[in-house]
């Protein structure tokens, strides 16, 4: 039988209402109108910069490939290296804040991110910068839960559900944000600036924190040796599975045998530290409730929910990279979505009830059902400008529905009991974390595979005894006949433009394609989302008139 946990430390004399919910958690104390509103702006300053040092570098990929001299697989490790830190994070961080205080753990985790931040800007190598991307993945992550207790203290405890889903709303504007300011940051080339820009943010965080605390909670004594026996083997796993979607794309799935032994080893660790707490007496995930049809429907749901939103990085960015576009000319792009992310986030907050949970889902895929709409038929002579309406709906989607994710899985964990959130917690990390992962992976891979069958379909139907084409080369060998006089030097260089413009087409298709392809993922969903509403419409129907009839009986 689970024992009860020891608390640690007095308890303070808190009436019903100022007692915190949880272990760890600040009390809902009272304040003046001036301290609730500098309680708002530092919750609003941690949400929107918790997820910005992550989105620096993913804005920024090229120039710390150039910087450091790397291949493509050498650069898609450092964003992995935070995902790997972040998602395995949630496994230890719940019961370390529970035990240890979210203040102290705060500050430690931001302590040892600026160390290394500092270290960094005078050890200029690769492999210090892979331990900086690792160590910021663990210290941003209580980041989330921070900004969301400090926005909590602005609100009264009846509009405490509103303070929550307000601040997961804004932590979705650190990726536009960091698109927003790169440019400006990075003039010169110098990756110098983001590092001391982030390491700004990091020291400005931890001053916040420090200048004003959290009210008190109370702790207790939770970890266990078992724990960390768990949490080593599923961070392994969660490890090898995140290198694995990364690599996966760049080195090609079947170029590489090394990444059939990393899927294997990662499912393994995970289905290992799975078993293990199976039969523990107080286990860190309860895996018995995972296997139960309410929370296996959320985690496929918000699993497929945070797929849909990658299509928005690999097609719309990735696509107009590809078209010639510099990270200046995404500043006006990433501003719309930014607006977009924002206006979703409050609107949501302002008008959100547990009754408009499923319509509101339901809206947010609606939103980007239309916007891969409006996106799909694109041409090479697309521009930042073509998708200012899709992704404004897009973004106002995100802002929306990532909170309405986050209250129902706390709602379904508070159902349960206390010892439930750590459950939750870190399923909804994980599907999260690989949603993303796994829709960045399976986008790139069908985007790649599609651009080789067109360039394979368009050179067929390229004969250079076609008149047209036969015209078309000749085009471009006038064209280069005044700086280069070789007659046969004409023939490659025009047979190369060619190529390069079927290539081009090629790639305009594939990415048409990817769009076609999270059109129909998100369609599903809706529509799986509107079969169930309507199966528990008329289930609640047949069992008000099975009450009816009772009563009359």
């Amino acid at each position: 039988m689970a024992q009860q946990p020891r608390i640690i430390g007095s308890v303070p004399d808190w009436t019903a209402e100022e007692r915190p919910l949880l272990s760890g958690t600040p009390a809902s104390v009272q304040h003046g109108k001036a301290k609730r509103l500098a309680y708002l702006l530092i919750g609003i300053f941690i949400s929107v910069t918790a997820m910005l040092n992550n989105g620096l570098v993913t804005a920024n990929l090229p120039l710390f490939q150039g910087e450091y001299g790397l291949t493509p697989s050498q650069a898609a490790w450092l964003p992995a290296m935070y995902v790997i830190a972040n998602v395995s994070s949630n496994l230890l961080i719940f019961k370390a804040r529970q035990q240890f205080g979210v203040r102290l753990f705060t500050e430690l985790g931001l302590l040892a991110f600026i160390g290394v931040l500092i270290l960094h800007l005078f050890v200029k190598t690769y492999e210090m910068a892979l331990v900086v991307r690792f160590i910021a993945g663990f210290a941003t992550a209580p980041l989330f839960s921070l900004g969301m207790y400090y926005t909590m203290q602005a609100f009264s405890k009846d509009d405490v559900v509103k303070a929550i889903y307000l601040s997961f709303g804004l932590q979705q504007l650190g990726i536009p944000l960091a698109w927003i300011i790169s440019p400006a940051l990075t003039v010169g080339n110098s990756w110098d600036t983001l590092y001391t820009f982030e390491l700004g943010i990091a020291i400005c965080t931890l001053a916040l924190v420090v200048a004003l605390k959290l009210p008190r909670g109370f702790r207790q004594e939770l970890f266990e040796k078992q724990d960390f026996i768990t949490a080593i083997l599923l961070i392994s796993g969660f490890a090898c599975l995140s290198i694995t979607l990364t690599q996966g794309p760049i080195v090609w799935w079947l170029d590489a045998p090394w990444l059939a032994y990393l899927i294997i080893a990662g499912f393994g660790f995970v289905m290992l530290g799975l078993l293990l707490e199976h039969y523990r007496v107080n286990p860190l995930i309860i895996t018995r409730w995972l296997g139960t049809r309410q929370i296996l429907l959320f985690m496929i749901g918000a699993f497929i929910l945070r797929l849909i939103l990658s299509e928005q990085t690999v097609a719309m960015v990735n696509f107009l990279k590809t078209m010639g576009m510099g990270p200046d000319q995404f500043v006006p792009l990433y501003q719309v979505i930014f607006v977009g992310t924002a206006i979703g986030a409050v609107f949501s907050a302002l008008t959100f009830t547990l009754k408009r949970v499923v319509p509101y889902l339901l809206l947010a895929v609606l939103m980007i059902v239309f916007a891969c709409m409006w996106d799909y038929s694109l041409t090479h002579d697309i521009r930042p400008s073509n998708f200012y309406l899709s992704q404004f709906l897009i973004g106002f989607a995100t802002g929306s529905f990532i909170p309405i994710l986050l209250l129902l899985a706390l709602g379904q964990g508070l159902l349960k009991g206390p010892q439930y959130i750590i459950t939750i917690v870190v399923l909804f990390s994980v599907t999260q974390n690989f949603g993303g992962l796994v829709g960045s992976s399976l986008f790139n891979t069908y985007q790649k595979q599609r651009t080789q069958y067109y360039v394979s379909d368009l050179n067929h139907n390229l004969p250079v005894t076609d008149p047209t084409v036969a015209q078309r080369l000749k085009t471009y060998q006038y064209g280069s006949a005044s700086t280069d006089p070789d007659a046969q030097r004409q023939q490659d260089k025009a047979l190369r433009n060619l190529n390069g413009v079927v290539a081009r087409e090629a790639q305009v298709r594939a990415y048409s394609d990817v769009i076609i392809l999270n059109a129909m993922f998100a369609l599903f969903i809706f529509i799986w989302g509107v079969f169930g509403v309507v199966i528990l419409m008329l289930k609640a129907k047949k069992k008000a008139k099975q009450q009816q009839a009772t009563a009359i009986e």
